[in-house]
């Protein structure tokens, strides 16, 4: 799964998009859908033969595309979805609301033999893989009713991403040849993510686990258990600590040094104590590991203190939002309270050319991003907490609103 540099999200996700959602882009004339139908099927002609010489057979072939079609839809979707954004907070308030901490809990009793022996076997906490589920397909009410092979082939074709679409496509064929499914039972979502977690073609020919026994890793049956053990199989292949939180909220004192706000910062929790950082009951946190402190909403929003296993979470979806929700979700399943801070309401996200304009201004005032692209990754949080420090503001590297009017 391919690292995003961006804290933005799609107003409408809470799946993961696709993992290279935020690629570099170009833009791509549009063409009547009539001419695009056209070159769908010379194009599909054309990757025959490239399938064909990465051992894709013949009748895989016949069989993945006799019912497969361009899909107008998924690539006004893909062209689109960086428009599209929402703050921290309302996004948790639907990631983590009420109704899903409380179907959590009842998916948690409901399959509760099955995730206690993947929790076993892999060392990943239920609450965490139940989480996940929870938040990449409503505990598997919604895995998606896409035909994978449409969608891929689609995006494969409209080229703005040809390259990795092409690979997963390839990869989708490959699971269509190992028999674990059938091309059209093989459903997700538009971007080509399957199954109740939502695994990629490449991530599921290389993390995919048969725990049921059957002879077939089906992460999109009614029975959950071979998605459920994938996930966790994919989070302990990159890491995961058992027993180590994905981040703690804390209080931040009086006279913080917000520049220490920074995750290439690490210290153990010890060290953040006796700066007088400490959980939301004052007590200091345990050593579990070295730690960093997340401010992902700046200095008026919750403060994180981070450990490792946020970095595992990073590689299902590198959003701060995803893995905040994932984790926050996870410790609301296992009894434990909302977040006890508030957040800055008051704020809304800025939009697509909004942060492009940031980037801008930021730029030419000698604070450089390294680069305009609309995406807000660390390059343009270090530009960001520069021209705080340099004005003498709080600098907690937050992109606001009135940090870009104050631009202006």
């Amino acid at each position: 799964m391919a690292v995003i540099e961006s804290k933005v999200y799609a107003a409408s996700a809470i799946r993961p998009k696709l993992r290279p959602a935020l690629a570099q882009q170009s833009e791509v004339p549009q063409v009547t859908e009539i001419a695009a139908e056209s070159g769908y099927a010379a194009w599909v002609s054309g990757f025959r033969g490239r399938a064909l010489s990465q051992g894709i057979s013949e009748a895989t072939l016949q069989k993945a595309f006799s019912g497969a079609k361009y899909l107008p839809d998924v690539v006004r979707r893909d062209r689109n979805q960086s428009e599209f954004t929402k703050t921290l907070w309302d996004y948790l308030d639907s990631a983590v609301s009420d109704a899903r901490v409380r179907n959590g809990k009842a998916a948690l009793q409901q399959n509760a033999s099955t995730l206690n022996a993947i929790e076993k076997q892999y060392g990943v906490e239920k609450e965490i893989v139940a989480a996940i589920w929870g938040l990449e397909s409503a505990y598997g009410s919604y895995r998606g009713d896409t035909d994978i092979v449409s969608a891929l082939s689609t995006l494969a074709f409209d080229g703005r991403r040809g390259a990795f679409f092409e690979q997963q496509l390839i990869a989708a064929l490959q699971i269509l040849q190992s028999g674990d499914v059938s091309a059209r039972n093989m459903k997700g979502s538009w971007a080509g993510a399957m199954g109740h977690t939502q695994f990629i073609p490449t991530s599921y020919l290389d993390y995919a686990v048969d725990h049921n026994g059957d002879g077939r890793r089906d992460i999109w049956s009614d029975d959950p258990t071979d998605a459920l053990a994938s996930t966790a199989a994919y989070l302990s292949k990159f890491g995961w600590v058992t027993g180590m939180p994905w981040g703690v909220e804390v209080i931040l004192p009086d006279g913080f040094d917000y520049t220490l706000a920074d995750r290439s910062i690490l210290r153990m929790p010890s060290d953040w104590a006796r700066l007088g950082v400490t959980d939301t009951k004052g007590v200091p946190i345990r050593d579990f590991g070295s730690a960093s402190i997340l401010l992902p909403a700046g200095a008026e929003g919750a403060a994180f203190m981070i450990f490792k296993n946020f970095e595992v979470l990073e590689r299902y979806n590198t959003a701060d939002a995803y893995v905040i929700g994932v984790g926050h979700l996870g410790d609301r399943l296992r009894g434990e309270g909302p977040i006890k801070a508030n957040w800055p309401r008051g704020d809304r996200a800025l939009t697509f050319d909004e942060r492009k304009e940031l980037q801008d201004r930021l730029t030419r005032a000698g604070f450089t991003t390294k680069g305009v692209d609309g995406r807000i990754g660390p390059n343009t949080i270090d530009a960001v907490r520069a021209y705080q420090v340099a004005k003498g503001l709080t600098p907690d590297g937050y992109p606001s609103l009135r940090l870009l009017e104050r631009l202006r």
